[in-house]
C-alpha cells in the first residue's frame, strides 16, 4: 500500500523536518500551507516531485474536505495553528479558532472522509500550565494558564474523544519546547541565537529579554519530528509526552549562546519588563518514559547541541563561520 502523508503547517519548523523524514522513508508528502507562508524551510525539498504543496486555509472546511478526499492520505500530521504563547494573549479569539476549532474541524473531516487514516495531533506542554507535579506525565491534570494552552487542552481532549469514542487512530504528541535554526524569529531561542551572532559581528549591541529565570525542557525539532512519525507506526494509538526530561533556564540558553561566540552575556543582556508575560509557568519538564517504552523513541541531541546548531546558523547568516 502506498504511503501518503498529509501535513498541515508544512512550511513551519516541524513540518519541514517531518517532510524530510517522510520523504526519506518513501512517502508521497502533501502539505497544506497558508497563502502567505514562506517556502524558506522547504526550499531544499522543492525539487522532489513527491512533495506536493497546497495553498489553503485550515479554516476553509469545504476546501479542506475536498483536499483530504482527493489525497486519500494514510497518515495525517496536524501541526498547523498559532503557536506563539505571547501572541495568544494579544489575539485570544484567533488563537482559539486556529488551534481548537481547526483541530475539531479536521477530526470531523477525517472521521467522515478518511476514517482509516492515522492522525497525529501536535499538542503542547502548555496544556499543563503551572503543573501539579514534576515531571509531567500523560496523566498530569491539564491546568493551562494562557489562551494558547487553553486552546491546545481542548484540541487534545477532543483528539482523545475521537480516538476512544469514535475509533479513529489518533495520537496526541504532547510536545515540549523544541528548537532549531528554522525556529521563527519571534521565539526567544531564535532571538537569543541571533543576538549572540550579530553582537559578535558588531551588527547589534544588546539583547533585551523578559523573564530569564523561566525554565524549559528544550529538545531538537528534528528529534521530535522523528517521534511524531514513530507514534503512528504502532499497532494502537495513544497519547505521548515528547520531551528530554531535562530543564534549563532562559539564562542558561543565553550564557551558552554567548559562550559559543566568545562573549560574556552579562555585558550585553538587558532586562525589559515590557517583555514579561501576564502569566508564565516557572518550570516545565516532561517524563518521556512511556514513548521510550512503547514506541522506542529517545532524543538523540542534547541541549548544548541545539544551542550550537542555532548559533552556527545565525553566524552564517551574519557572514561569519563558527
Amino acid at each position: 500500500m502506498a504511503k501518503i502523508a498529509f501535513i498541515t503547517g508544512v512550511s513551519g519548523q516541524d513540518g519541514s523536518y517531518l517532510s524530510e523524514l517522510l520523504l526519506s522513508e518513501g512517502y508521497e508528502v502533501h502539505g497544506l500551507l497558508r497563502h502567505a507562508s514562506s517556502l524558506q524551510n522547504l526550499a531544499h525539498l522543492l525539487t522532489d516531485d513527491r512533495l506536493k504543496l497546497h495553498r489553503g486555509d485550515i479554516q476553509d472546511e469545504s476546501a479542506l474536505r475536498r483536499l483530504v478526499a482527493e489525497i486519500r492520505p494514510t497518515e495525517i500530521y496536524h501541526l498547523a495553528g498559532q503557536t506563539n504563547v505571547a501572541r495568544s494573549f494579544e489575539l485570544p479569539i484567533e488563537t482559539v479558532h486556529d488551534v481548537a476549532i481547526a483541530t475539531l474541524r479536521l477530526l470531523e473531516i477525517v472521521r467522515h472522509t478518511a476514517p482509516a487514516a492515522r492522525l497525529f495531533h501536535a499538542s503542547s506542554a502548555e496544556i499543563f500550565g503551572n503543573p501539579a507535579e514534576q515531571p509531567q506525565t500523560e496523566t498530569t491534570p491539564m491546568r493551562p494558564i494562557n489562551p494558547y494552552g487553553c486552546a491546545k487542552a481542548f484540541a487534545t481532549q477532543m483528539t482523545s474523544v475521537y480516538r476512544d469514542s469514535l475509533a479513529l487512530f489518533a495520537c496526541n504528541g504532547i510536545l515540549y519546547n523544541h528548537e532549531s535554526p528554522r525556529r521563527g524569529e519571534n521565539f526567544v531561542t531564535r532571538k537569543i541565537a541571533r543576538a549572540a551572532a550579530r553582537i559578535a559581528r558588531g551588527l547589534e549591541r544588546e539583547l533585551k529579554l523578559g523573564n530569564i529565570e523561566a525554565r524549559r525542557d528544550w529538545g531538537a525539532a528534528d528529534d521530535y519530528a522523528r517521534a511524531m512519525w514513530m507514534t503512528l507506526q504502532q499497532q494502537a494509538p495513544g497519547d505521548y509526552i515528547i520531551a528530554t526530561g531535562e530543564t534549563h533556564s532562559v539564562r542558561e540558553f543565553v550564557d551558552a549562546a554567548f559562550a559559543i561566540v566568545g562573549l560574556k552575556a552579562d555585558e550585553y543582556l538587558k532586562i525589559d519588563e515590557t517583555l514579561l508575560r501576564p502569566s508564565d509557568p516557572a518550570q516545565m519538564v516532561g517524563d518521556a518514559a512511556k514513548i521510550a517504552r512503547e514506541v522506542g523513541w529517545k532524543p538523540a541531541k542534547k541541549f548544548g547541541d541545539v544551542v550550537q546548531e542555532m548559533v552556527a546558523a545565525e553566524l552564517k547568516l551574519a557572514g561569519a563561520t563558527p
